[in-house]
């Protein structure tokens, strides 16, 4: 790809993920076209977890998909802050390590971003035939619906996730990144509120990745403790503000 220009990047944070990034990562490159990347930035894993992911380079034969690693563990969200950074695609779009993707979601993602910043599918849990968590599916018709769409984040009623989301690289200067360092988690959240207060997010009625569960998942699969709850929408809130005073910050600019 020397001297053309990206047309899409997906970014993957890594970290002690050996025993499912190969199936990943095969997942991903049968769907990236000539000019599209994958960027992995791997968090200073303890396992085998980069030389499974160099292997599975090698036997795929791919030249789109770039390694790099943390100096030390930073924890997930700084992992894929760096992945961000080293993006070069007029598209960007975030996966975990332990995913599948499913078919046609790379070009329905783009084709979400056409009149948006921000996209945001369904997803499933791998092996239960389209099941999903409690969460209520996002449906394309709340798009629109910036203010609800915020509120249903800061209730945890809003299925943002990471793995199912995507922004245009107009999105990135002064919106989402840097990434403020009080998220400490919930990164996809972040972007899900820079997309609701800019006022340009689109939902898919798709299911576009099937998450696989188990007890290694960087998200919480159970149910939260009242301090974690607490703290978590207190993080939330400071989120949405500091969205809208960048939002301002930049229409001044203009």
């Amino acid at each position: 790809m020397s001297g053309t220009p990206v047309r899409a990047s997906v970014c993957m944070a890594t970290y002690k993920g050996s025993a499912y990034v190969a199936e990943q990562i095969e997942s991903i490159v049968a769907q990236l076209g000539p000019d599209d990347e994958l960027v992995i930035v791997d968090d200073c894993s303890p396992d085998d977890t980069v030389a499974t992911i160099v292997a599975t380079i090698d036997r795929l034969g791919e030249s789109r998909v770039f390694l790099t690693k943390t100096d030390r563990n930073v924890g997930y969200v700084r992992a894929f802050e760096a992945a961000i950074k080293r993006a070069r695609g007029r598209f960007v779009f975030l996966s975990d390590q332990d995913d599948v993707w499913t078919p046609g979601r790379h070009e329905a993602m783009i084709a979400g971003l056409a009149r948006s910043l921000v996209v945001a599918g369904n997803h499933s849990i791998l092996g239960r035939n389209g099941a999903r968590l409690w969460y209520p599916p996002l449906r394309a018709s709340g798009s629109r619906r910036h203010v609800a769409n915020l509120f249903g984040i800061l209730i945890g009623y809003r299925p943002y996730f990471g793995c199912a989301m995507g922004f245009r690289r107009e999105a990135i200067a002064g919106g989402i990144l840097p990434i403020p360092d009080f998220i400490v988690e919930s990164h996809d959240v972040w972007i899900a509120i820079t997309g609701n207060v800019r006022r340009s997010i689109r939902h898919l009625d798709e299911v576009v990745v099937e998450r696989r569960l188990h007890d290694s998942n960087q998200t919480p699969l159970g149910i939260r403790g009242a301090h974690a709850i607490v703290a978590a929408r207190w993080m939330f809130v400071r989120a949405i503000l500091e969205a809208a005073r960048r939002a301002r910050s930049r229409s001044r600019s203009r």
